[in-house]
């Protein structure tokens, strides 16, 4: 079968390109993608090529399919694994396989498995690896943002503390403790703002920082402060840009004492270093943002490392076991991670943006595979659609649910959009 799909040949060298799947194994699966999301670590990918630690050295030869936020449809199962999957079923995939024990993963080290195409053969490792899921619903999107959301959730219950006077952690984030999200209202920090409000093990206090106003107020009504209370937390958004001590205006919202988990959402060297003063005792400091530059650096205070058991650490992805717990939140309505897409777009359109991705502003980029359209922000359909009634046609969707994504317009772009 012939497939259409953006492959890393270098640094900074991606190509979209045709040509044929091979055969397919008596322990493979062949599957139709439908939806991916850009994940900036696609972005890191690119411009490090082969010096990335999940891409092959010989790329140049042997390029790979990129993109790992994926779902689709299952066409045909080899009979190794059709005890288990069915042609028709809708799936999600982890890429992130520990239990294989290898760094590789879809979407980076594999010539034809990817999310950026628009059919795939999916390895006997995945499935081996039980990273291969099955999912029943609606839309695909959600399934696609399982992934980034399984990263999420895997940072919350990584993160731990100590009982007092023993050596036992205490995983995960502290219950009904001070929790501070900063730089936090980009896609993972939204996504980071639901999960914290609508999972079982909440905190009591979330402070959430940014330097944006435009992107506070429109996270600020995503997730009020008054459905927060409707939880059981309080939540705060705070622009630090405009605090001439961030450090101290921060701890004194919280009466002096100190965090109780802080997560960090951008690698910028002074978010870390307040990220770490702000820390109360038996404070956890989870650095999420993995930053591109090898040799990024941070002054940490080892002196409350030592004295008031402050704890740091960091988290790349989640597990198969995370992303079934983004799958049911997601399917019993508590979570909703179509907040993360600002923009959608077409095959066609994931060079350009993977490259360019942090100088293209907003949130998630959702991309579906098997049309051709160009990156549009959900807020600009209606300047398309004064030209173009399938623009016009989708603003409509968009703009009665307050510009967030949903099934509805999944369903009406998939239809009407044209193919690649």
């Amino acid at each position: 079968m012939k497939t259409k799909a953006v492959r890393i040949y270098g640094k900074k060298d991606l190509r979209l390109e045709e040509f044929e799947l091979p055969e397919l194994g008596e322990d493979e699966i062949l599957a139709k993608v439908i939806s991916d999301s850009i994940c900036m670590s696609s972005h890191k990918a690119a411009l490090q090529g082969a010096d990335h630690k999940r891409v092959p050295d010989d790329i140049h030869i042997n390029p790979t399919m990129i993109g790992h936020e994926f779902s689709g449809i299952i066409l045909e199962v080899g009979k190794k694994w059709q005890h288990k999957f069915k042609k028709g079923q809708k799936f999600s995939i982890q890429p992130a396989m520990q239990k294989a024990g290898t760094l590789d993963a879809p979407g980076y080290s594999y010539r034809f498995i990817g999310g950026d195409a628009t059919h795939i053969n999916i390895p006997n490792i995945v499935m081996e690896a039980d990273c291969l899921l099955q999912y029943e619903g609606e839309a695909f999107f959600p399934a696609s943002l399982s992934e980034p959301m399984s990263c999420i959730v895997g940072a919350f219950h990584a993160s731990y503390h100590i009982k007092p006077g023993t050596y036992d952690h205490e995983m995960g984030i502290r219950r009904g403790g001070k929790m501070a999200i900063l730089a936090g209202v980009g896609p993972m920090g939204l996504g980071a703002i639901d999960y914290a409000l609508h999972q079982e093990r909440k905190p009591g206090l979330i402070i959430v920082t940014d330097i944006d106003d435009n992107r506070l107020s429109r996270a600020a009504c995503l997730f009020t402060p008054e459905h927060a209370e409707k939880e059981g937390v309080k939540l705060m958004y705070v622009n630090t840009g405009k605090v001439n001590d961030p450090v101290r205006h921060l701890r004194d919202l919280t009466g002096g004492t100190g965090f109780d988990d802080v997560f960090i959402f951008a690698p910028v060297k002074p978010v870390i270093e307040y990220g770490d003063a702000i820390l109360g005792f038996n404070g956890c400091l989870n650095f999420f943002a993995g930053p591109t530059n090898p040799e990024f650096e941070a002054e940490i205070n080892f002196y409350n490392v030592h004295y008031a058991f402050t704890h740091i650490m960091g988290t790349s992805g989640g597990n198969t076991d995370d992303m079934r717990e983004s799958l049911r939140l997601m399917g019993e309505g508590k979570i909703n991670p179509a907040v993360m897409i600002t923009h959608v777009g077409g095959l066609d359109a994931v060079v350009e943006t993977t490259l360019n991705l942090p100088q293209i502003p907003g949130g998630k980029k959702l991309i579906y595979t098997n049309i051709s359209m160009p990156l549009t922000s959900l807020y600009k359909l209606e300047e398309s659609g004064k030209t173009d009634p399938f623009y016009a046609g989708l603003h409509e969707i968009v703009s009665r649910n307050d510009y967030i994504w949903s099934p509805e317009a999944e369903k009406y772009l998939l239809a009407n959009a044209r193919p690649i």
